[in-house]
């Protein structure tokens, strides 16, 4: 490995050492076993070639019409509609998925993507007018939607088929030309991905790149026009360096902790209402974490807030629906998806044997490393400083904090600064899930935040106050599917947005565009200067009619 790098510079060498650790450790026999049963190993000369190659076909024109960019469009459509089982196939080889999983999270969002696009492409791509002023008169002005150029796509592993093709379907829209770098760690996904796109697509504008950390390395050395990359904010923080270099404008769609907070609804009155809000609301919050590639997503549920009162009715509403959904036995259910490999199995198993956090298991807690499986595991009240509160989870495995214990924590940590007061004062103080918005608040913005309420009060607090990529209010991850609506993250939970339109406008450039007209040219733009013309421009800037005329008639 160490000999492939050769030859690279210091940075590069930095750089490919800290994609190495951080996204696959211990995986570099498995892959250098992989490349070397290729036809070719992808070399720094390759990715030059590659980019040149692309750069002329942009160039020429290639990807600029309406008819390239639905043509390849349809043929991404075709893709979803005629191999939907072999990438099915691929992902629960990959992850285990369930079928249902697979088809409507993965399959079906993006067919509806790629619908949404053919019949919305010719407005998207229309010019957009503006408004002129007295100032450019006579004039018109319009904003132009153009393609940025090359640009380079590097999608995750936990859902690699809708990460991936999501954002090409927005550059191929836009009129880019486009490389996507799969996840060598859904290696079905990703050989499955360079099959079919190779096959269907046009290769002088599109093009999958397979690999590990050299591949990855060797693309990112490039000078993309965009980069578009999903996965952990550790790694997002080495793409930004290296498209620095070249000031390469970058969307980073990461992750975080996604906190979901729990309201007791005391307000309600019927005994059978708070029952029924209590239970859909532990459904949508199965469904969102263990439902979604058992929590190995980026907008799952990374913990709950709720008081300490509500806390004992939520964990047994959860003990039972897990039961009706996933059986006595979790780990021999088929309908939730593995761990990816043994690398987030033993991370996770690390997270789940922490002393103090082993001691708050309430239920679950059983896994078995020869089939990366974890059962779904909920914890009550664990310690804020552990490694669970500490990293975004990825996994199986969902704390259950309530208000008194946080409130405790941050008394600890603020309280010369901020409360000075008593323990008891700020216990009674700050019992009530309103004033502990600022635990949320305290720590790095989430990619989603969710909220359970029938408070409308709380419901706009909640969302005025606190920042996250997205705030869903009685639900988990549904604004996923919306394609009205931009997905991404603030601060550390990523920059930039797409899905939809969003996703159109992430990979084009507004290019502002003024036409003018010869007549009408003023002499009081040129010198010699003089104080009628100094308030007559005054005048004309600020758009003020009476004033103009003022001047002109010498009243002014």
């Amino acid at each position: 490995y160490l000999g492939i790098l050769d030859s690279i510079f210091v940075p590069t060498l930095l750089l490919s050492l800290s994609l190495f650790l951080s996204v696959n450790p211990g995986c570099f026999l498995r892959k250098r076993v992989r490349l070397s049963a290729m036809a070719k190993v992808f070399e720094a000369a390759d990715a030059s070639n590659l980019m040149t190659e692309l750069r002329m076909s942009f160039d020429a024109g290639v990807t600029r019409s309406y008819e390239w960019r639905v043509s390849q469009l349809k043929k991404l459509q075709v893709i979803c509609d005629n191999h939907e089982p072999e990438i099915v196939s691929a992902l629960h080889d990959d992850l285990g998925k369930p079928e249902l999983e697979s088809s409507v999270y993965e399959v079906a969002l993006l067919r509806n993507s790629i619908k949404l696009a053919l019949k919305q492409l010719k407005n998207w791509m229309a010019p957009d007018k503006a408004k002129t002023s007295l100032t450019t008169f006579p004039a018109s002005a319009e904003i132009v939607s153009e393609p940025l150029g090359v640009v380079l796509v590097i999608s995750a592993w936990n859902y690699p088929f809708l990460l991936s093709i999501d954002p090409v379907i927005g550059a191929i829209s836009a009129g880019n030309a486009v490389v996507l770098k799969p996840s060598e760690l859904a290696p079905a996904s990703s050989s499955l991905l360079a099959k079919l796109l190779e096959q269907y697509l046009d290769p002088s504008a599109v093009r999958v790149i397979e690999g590990a950390v050299t591949e990855t390395t060797l693309l990112l050395e490039q000078k993309w026009d965009k980069i578009f990359y999903t996965g952990s904010s550790k790694i997002g923080r080495i793409i930004m360096m290296a498209a620095a270099k070249h000031l390469t404008p970058v969307v980073l769609e990461l992750g975080g902790k996604s906190p979901v907070v729990i309201d007791s609804d005391t307000n309600l009155k019927a005994n059978m209402i708070i029952l029924l809000s209590a239970k859909i609301t532990v459904k949508r919050i199965i469904a969102g974490k263990w439902g979604c590639n058992n929590g190995q997503a980026c907008i799952s549920p990374d913990y709950i807030l709720t008081t300490k009162e509500y806390a004992p009715k939520v964990i047994d509403a959860m003990k039972q629906e897990l039961e009706a959904f996933y059986g006595k036995n979790p780990m021999e259910s088929k309908d939730m998806s593995r761990i990816v490999n043994s690398n987030h199995f033993d991370r996770l198993s690390k997270i789940l044997e922490e002393k103090e956090v082993s001691d708050k298991i309430v239920y679950g807690g059983q896994k078995n490393r020869d089939n990366l499986k974890i059962a779904p595991t909920i914890f009550l009240d664990v310690p804020l400083d552990s490694l669970i509160m500490s990293e975004e989870i990825f996994g199986p495995l969902l704390p259950i904090l309530t208000v008194i214990t946080i409130c405790h924590s941050i008394l600890d940590c603020f309280i010369d600064l901020v409360f000075m007061s008593d323990i008891h004062s700020c216990s009674a103080q700050l019992n009530n899930l309103e004033e502990c918005f600022d635990v949320i608040r305290s720590r790095p913005k989430p990619l989603a935040a969710y909220l359970f309420t029938q408070n409308q009060k709380l419901k706009e607090r909640f969302a005025m106050t606190v920042s996250a990529g997205g705030i869903v209010v009685n639900d988990i991850a549904v604004h996923l599917s919306l394609p009205t609506l931009p997905f991404g993250g603030v601060g550390e939970s990523g920059m930039g947005s797409y899905h939809g339109k969003f996703s159109f406008d992430a990979f084009s450039h507004k290019k502002a565009v003024l036409y003018k007209s010869f007549i009408g040219d003023a002499a009081i733009r040129y010198p010699p200067y003089s104080r009628g013309k100094l308030r007559l421009l005054k005048a004309l800037v600020n758009s003020n009619l009476v004033e103009v005329f003022k001047v002109l008639l010498g009243l002014s």
